[in-house]
C-alpha cells in the first residue's frame, strides 16, 4: 500500500509499505479521505509541531473517513462507511476523571508527541482500535465525514462556554477551524455570528456558511465591547489582543487557535479591566459523535472542503493547504 511520510522539514515522500494486519480488538480501515490540519502543516514545513519534532518518518493525518476493510471480530461488516475518533486515551488523572482527552499518557493519530511516533491516516490502509470507529448514517457522505474531527474540535470549544442561545459571537480567523466554529456557534444557538480575518477570500467562505457579518482586519474597524463570546481561532498574538477589545465586560474568550510554546506579547489589560473569562480548549472528548450528527443534517458544511488531491500529489496538497487565500480545508483522497 502507499503511504505519505514526512521524513523531515520540507521532506515528504509517498512510499510503498506492507498492508498492516489487525490484532485483537482492532479494525483495518480503507482510508478514502484525510484532511490536512494545521499540525500537519507544522510537521511538514517546520519539522515540528510546537515542542514535538519529527524524529522518525511520520505518516500525518488525523481527520479521516473511509470504509471498514477487515474486522476480525465481525462487529463491522466490510465496506461499512466510517470516521474515527483519533485519540487513544491515557490513564485517568485526579480531578479530570471525566475529561479523558486531558489525561496523561494518551496518543493522537499522526502525532510526533509520542515515541515511537503515532502514525496517522495518510495511507491507503490503517489500523485503529474498534472503539475509535464511528459508523456513518446513510445521510452522510464519506467525503463530508472527513470533517468530523475538526468539527468536533469546534463543537468542544463551544461546549467549553456552555449555552450560546441568543449570544453575539465573534469568530476571529476564518481558516478551516474558524469556518467550523461558525457552524458550532450556529448549532449551539448563537443569535449573531461575526467573522474577522485579514484575507477577503476566507471571509467570502465565512459568508457562504451563513456568517451574519464579516470584518476585514486592517480595513474595517473592530467593534469594541460588542460580543458576548469570542472564539479566537488564529493563534496570532495581535488577534488575541483584539479579542480582548471586542469582547464585552464579563464576556468570554475561548482560545481555539494553537500558539507556540514560548512567550508572545499579548495585551491583557482589557481582559483584566472587563473581568473577561479566558478559556482554553484542546481537541475534544466525545464531540466527534455530535459532529457526525451535524454533518449528516447539513450538507452545506462540505463547502469548507475546497481542494482534493490524490495521495501521489500529497506535497502539492500541503502547499495549497498552506495558502489561506487559495484554500479552505484540503483533503487527500486515497
Amino acid at each position: 500500500m502507499r503511504a505519505a511520510f514526512i521524513d523531515a522539514k520540507d521532506v515528504l515522500e509517498v512510499r510503498e509499505v506492507d498492508v498492516p494486519q489487525p490484532g485483537e480488538g482492532q479494525v483495518r480501515l480503507r482510508v478514502d479521505f484525510v484532511g490536512i490540519c494545521g499540525s500537519d502543516l507544522h510537521y511538514y514545513f517546520e519539522g515540528a509541531n510546537g515542542e514535538y519534532a519529527v524524529r522518525e518518518p511520520l505518516i500525518p493525518g488525523h481527520e479521516l473517513s473511509g470504509r471498514v476493510d477487515l474486522d476480525p471480530s465481525g462487529r463491522f461488516a466490510a465496506g461499512t462507511p466510517v470516521t474515527v475518533h483519533p485519540a487513544r486515551f491515557g490513564a485517568p488523572s485526579a480531578g479530570i476523571e471525566d475529561e479523558p482527552h486531558l489525561w496523561a499518557g494518551g496518543s493522537y493519530l499522526g502525532s510526533a508527541s509520542t515515541w515511537p511516533h503515532t502514525q496517522g491516516a495518510m495511507s491507503e490502509y490503517m489500523i485503529v482500535e474498534s472503539d475509535m470507529v464511528r459508523m456513518l448514517p446513510d445521510e452522510l457522505s464519506i467525503r463530508r465525514a472527513s470533517l468530523a474531527e475538526p468539527l468536533g474540535v469546534a463543537l468542544h470549544a463551544a461546549a467549553r462556554v456552555g449555552d450560546l442561545t441568543g449570544a453575539r459571537v465573534l469568530v476571529s480567523g476564518a481558516g478551516p477551524i474558524g469556518l467550523l466554529a461558525i457552524v458550532a456557534a450556529q448549532e449551539r444557538g448563537a443569535a449573531h455570528v461575526t467573522v474577522s480575518d485579514v484575507l477577503p477570500e476566507t471571509l467570502e467562505r465565512a459568508s457562504a456558511l451563513g456568517a451574519d457579518r464579516t470584518i476585514r482586519v486592517g480595513v474595517d474597524d473592530m467593534p469594541r465591547e460588542e460580543f458576548d463570546v469570542v472564539f479566537e481561532c488564529s493563534g496570532a498574538p495581535v488577534a488575541i489582543s483584539s479579542a480582548g477589545v471586542a469582547v464585552r465586560k464579563r464576556g468570554t474568550i475561548v482560545q481555539v487557535g494553537m500558539v507556540p510554546n514560548e512567550p508572545r506579547p499579548v495585551n491583557l489589560a482589557p481582559i483584566i479591566s472587563k473581568e473577561v473569562t479566558l478559556i482554553g480548549t484542546f481537541r475534544f472528548r466525545d464531540e466527534v459523535d455530535a459532529a457526525v450528527e451535524v454533518l449528516a443534517r447539513r450538507d452545506d458544511v462540505e463547502a469548507v472542503i475546497t481542494h482534493e488531491f490524490p495521495i501521489a500529489d500529497a506535497a502539492r496538497a500541503f502547499a495549497v493547504a498552506r495558502d489561506g487565500a487559495v484554500s479552505g480545508k484540503v483533503v487527500v483522497a486515497q
